[in-house]
């Protein structure tokens, strides 16, 4: 048994609701469970229980047992004086509050159904599953899957937002840098979006506009900075960029940071740092006002337009590395690659600087998101094994909500399918 349990039985009464007694057999009735508390004080605020003859408002305090309330020290807390109710799966002591007076106890534990209990074990009995209801989420209809996969993109999509809003309060609210942060980070993709923000931050943005006049001066100070020019080799161009580079640490005044390192572990050519990089750049230089731009635009077409003309400079077309040469080759952004943009800087963008001009339309805003691809990974196949199928983008970045955030904590009794199965 654990105490979360109990606050999801007494929030949602999951018990029985006639001929209630306290632990001296005083009969009660609950007339509201009251507020569901999630900081400081008494579980649950401003609830209102008849006791006897007497109608009360007031807290009510949750514990496994009536011990508990001496464990966590109760008795000496003011924020635990107008506890009209103590709730406890086992009552093994008396309570008393500051002015020792007894607080009346209700034993929850003789009102809760065996099938509700059995459920609950169902679903934490083997914690060895990939998910707690592996089993049986088959079972909750696509309707109640659906609501609950909109609110948890909408969850996603927040916490992304509040990661740009620091951004933004960070760059005093220049929207085009905190757009070439995103962008940077974006393309390094899983492997190097860490080390292609530090990149960005690495440099102030003041620097990196004048050098995006030229593709050539800005490719050779975001090499420089992910420390790929650092050394020696025969190769023309390598050296022209190194060279550049030089320049432009003195020019600027910047110092080097050794740390900042790209890898090509397990990355397909055409994901390559270099690659990226050079898309990158050329994106940057052919757009100077890219963030107006790109708030301008609202059909999918419109975005794959803009950034599937975007390819490498002219050296890339026949390698993928410096030192070797490869058959020549257009590399173009591809569609899949537009449609990670979007899911992870593009609309998480437009979104917060909606909200910031009053202008949000959260079901016009969905329309998009609605109409890109489902992902491919490990964790969207995985449900899809379960029958919990994604059909577009929004549905596997819900999913991806679903696995962090609820199941791999076994958040089971916050989760909307968690519920449908208790309580069904």
């Amino acid at each position: 048994m654990k105490e979360e349990l109990l606050h999801y039985i007494w929030k949602y009464k999951l018990f029985y609701k006639t001929k209630l007694y306290t632990s001296d057999k005083t009969e009660i009735q609950v007339i509201s469970v009251g507020v569901h508390n999630m900081d400081a004080g008494a579980d649950f605020f401003n609830s209102k229980i008849k006791i006897g003859d007497q109608l009360w408002a007031g807290n009510v305090e949750i514990h496994l047992k009536s011990s508990d309330w001496y464990v966590h020290h109760h008795e000496k807390d003011e924020n635990y004086d107008n506890v009209i109710l103590h709730v406890v799966w086992e009552d093994d002591v008396n309570v008393f509050n500051k002015e020792n007076n007894s607080i009346p106890t209700f034993e929850l534990k003789n009102y809760v159904s065996k099938e509700l209990l059995n459920t609950y074990k169902k679903l934490f009995s083997k914690p060895q599953k990939w998910i707690n209801c592996e089993n049986s989420i088959s079972l909750v209809d696509r309707f109640s899957i659906d609501n609950w996969l909109e609110r948890l993109y909408i969850e996603r999509l927040e916490i992304k937002a509040n990661f740009i809003e620091g951004l933004l309060k960070k760059t005093k609210f220049n929207w085009e840098e905190v757009l070439f942060q995103l962008l940077a980070k974006n393309f390094g993709l899983k492997v190097n979006s860490d080390v292609f923000f530090r990149m960005a931050l690495s440099v102030d943005f003041n620097v990196l506009k004048k050098e995006r006049q030229n593709n050539f001066r800005l490719e050779s100070l975001l090499f420089g900075r992910l420390n790929m020019l650092n050394e020696d080799s025969e190769e023309v161009y390598f050296n022209r960029l190194k060279k550049e580079y030089s320049y432009q640490l003195k020019k600027h005044q910047l110092s080097a940071d050794s740390q900042i390192m790209a890898q090509y572990f397990r990355l397909r050519p055409m994901n390559f740092p270099t690659i990226r990089i050079s898309q990158f750049v050329n994106l940057m230089c052919e757009y100077q006002q890219l963030f107006s731009k790109l708030m301008e635009l609202e059909k999918l077409t419109d975005f794959y337009n803009l950034f599937t003309d975007i390819s490498t400079t002219e050296f890339w077309e026949t390698h993928y590395t410096f030192n070797k040469e490869s058959k020549k080759r257009v590399k173009k952004i591809t569609k899949s690659f537009v449609d990670l943009l979007l899911i992870n800087t593009i609309l998480p963008l437009k979104f917060v600087y909606l909200k910031h001009h009053d202008a949000l339309d959260i079901s016009k805003f969905m329309v998009l998101i609605k109409e890109l691809k489902p992902e491919k990974n490990n964790v969207i196949d995985r449900y899809a094994r379960l029958k919990l199928t994604a059909n577009n983008a929004l549905e596997t970045q819900a999913l991806l909500q679903l696995k962090n955030e609820y199941c791999a904590p076994q958040k089971c009794l916050k989760c909307a399918i968690g519920n449908y199965l208790l309580k069904n």
